[in-house]
C-alpha cells in the first residue's frame, strides 16, 4: 500500500489526502483486523486485509459452491484414516444429564425468589444462560446422530435435552439445521441467513444492538417466514412432553422455575459471552470471502470443551467439513490434517465478536454470504423430502 503524503512540519504531520473532501479523519480507514491466523501463509498473513471492504447495503452474493464439501473431499484423499473418527461419542449422554439436572434444580431453588431480584437475575444469567446455551449446543450435537448409534434414542435424548430450554425446540430445529449444513448460504433454504427486511431494517448501531440482544427471537422465528417445515411425529412428541413437562413444574412448585428456565433461555440467545457463537460462525469479516471461522479461545470449556475436547460450534469449520465426527474427536481432525485448518482465519474471543459486531462499520447484517438455490423445485421441496424419512 503506498504511503499517503505527509508534510513534516513544527512538531505535526500534515496528511494531504483529507484535503481531497473527506467528511472526517476516518473516512476511508479500515477497521483493526478482527480474526487470527494459526499458522500465516502467502495468502493471509493474519495482520494485513485480504479484501476490501464489503458493501452494506448488500449480502456478499457468490457464485462457488460452498467451501466444505470440497475441503472433505481434499482431507479424505491426503488423509483417509480420517474416517476413523467418525461415529457417536457415549460420554454425550451423561453430560446432557449432568447439565439438565443442574439447571433443574437451580430452578426449584429459586422458587422462592422474586423474578425480578439480584440473586434470581444473576443466576439466570451466569448460570442459566451458560447451562441453556450448553444444551443448545448438545441438541445440536444430537441433531447429527452423535450421542447414541439409532437415530430414534438420539432424537430421545434431544427432547430430554430440550426440557429446561422451556419451548419445544429440538424438532424443528433438527430439520432446518440438516438443510443449513446440506445448502449453505442457500437464499430461500438456509434460514440462518438475515432476510432483507432484516439488512433494511436492522443494518445500523442501535439496529446491531437490537439484533445481537434478541437473536434468540430472530432464529426461533425466521424460519418460519422463510420456509414451512411438514409437521411430523417428533415435533408432535417435542411439543407435547415439553408442554407436560412446563405443566407439571408449575404445578409443583408454581411459576417462578418455568420463569427462570424461559429467561435462562433469553439470555443464552442474547448478549451472553457465550452466545458471541451466533455471529462468529459465519458472519464475513475483515474482507475476506470465508464463510466460516471457528474459535479456540477458553469459553470452549463451557461449550463442550474439556482439556482435549471440542464442540462442533466452537470447532465450526470441522464440523461442517465432516459433521460425523463427533466434538470429543475434532481436535484430533485438526491434529491430523493441520495444513488445512491452521491457515484459516479463527476468531480469539466470542465476546469481542459482540462487540465488534455492533461497533464496526465493516461488519454487519449484510456480512452473510449468499448463494441462488440451485433450483426453485429444490428450495420448495428440500424440506418434505426429508421429512418423509421420519
Amino acid at each position: 500500500m503506498a504511503a499517503q503524503p505527509v508534510c513534516k512540519g513544527t512538531g505535526s504531520e500534515i496528511d494531504f489526502s483529507y484535503f481531497g473532501g473527506a467528511e472526517s479523519f476516518t473516512e476511508g480507514k479500515r477497521s483493526l483486523r478482527r480474526t487470527t491466523v494459526v499458522s500465516p501463509s502467502e495468502q493471509d498473513d493474519g495482520v494485513s486485509y485480504p479484501g476490501p471492504p464489503q458493501d452494506p447495503t448488500e449480502f456478499l452474493w457468490i457464485m462457488t459452491e460452498e467451501p466444505h464439501r470440497s475441503r472433505r473431499m481434499a482431507i479424505i484423499k491426503a488423509h483417509p484414516e480420517v474416517t476413523k473418527l467418525m461415529g457417536y461419542e457415549p460420554l454425550t449422554k451423561y453430560v446432557v444429564l449432568a447439565v439438565v439436572s443442574l439447571q433443574l434444580y437451580l430452578a426449584v431453588y429459586l422458587r422462592h425468589s422474586h423474578p425480578l431480584s439480584f440473586r434470581f437475575l444473576f443466576l439466570a444469567y451466569a448460570v442459566g444462560g451458560t447451562t441453556n446455551q450448553n444444551l443448545f449446543l448438545a441438541i445440536h450435537e444430537i441433531t447429527h446422530n452423535l450421542a447414541f448409534k439409532g437415530i430414534n434414542a438420539n432424537k430421545v435424548l434431544a427432547v430430554f435435552a430440550n426440557l429446561p430450554i422451556a419451548v419445544p425446540y429440538f424438532a424443528a430445529f433438527k430439520k432446518y439445521h440438516i438443510e443449513h449444513h446440506k445448502h449453505l448460504g442457500e437464499d430461500g433454504i438456509d434460514t440462518d441467513l438475515p432476510t432483507n427486511f432484516e439488512l433494511l431494517c436492522l443494518n445500523n448501531v442501535l439496529g446491531k444492538t437490537f439484533f445481537a440482544t434478541f437473536q434468540i427471537f430472530f432464529y426461533a422465528l425466521r424460519p418460519g417466514f422463510v420456509r414451512m417445515q411438514k409437521f411430523t411425529r417428533w415435533h408432535l412428541y417435542n411439543v407435547i412432553v415439553q408442554l407436560l413437562f412446563d405443566y407439571v413444574l408449575v404445578r409443583a412448585f408454581g411459576i417462578r422455575p418455568l420463569l427462570y428456565l424461559l429467561f435462562s433461555s433469553f439470555f443464552a440467545g442474547s448478549l451472553h459471552p457465550c452466545a458471541g457463537h451466533f455471529i462468529a460462525e459465519h458472519y464475513v469479516w475483515d474482507g475476506l470471502n470465508q464463510e466460516t471461522y471457528s474459535y479456540y479461545g477458553p469459553l470452549n470449556i463451557l461449550a463442550y470443551n474439556v482439556r482435549r475436547f471440542a464442540t462442533s460450534i466452537t470447532y465450526i469449520d470441522y464440523h461442517h467439513d465432516f459433521p460425523s465426527i463427533p466434538w470429543t474427536r475434532l481436535p484430533a481432525l485438526r491434529a491430523l490434517a493441520p495444513e488445512f485448518y491452521d491457515i484459516l482465519p479463527s476468531h480469539p474471543s466470542w465476546p469481542m465478536v459482540i462487540v465488534n459486531f455492533i461497533r464496526d462499520k465493516e461488519v454487519g447484517i449484510f456480512a452473510r454470504a449468499k448463494r441462488i438455490a440451485k433450483n426453485s423445485k429444490q428450495k420448495h421441496e428440500s424440506s418434505s423430502s426429508s421429512s418423509d424419512r421420519e
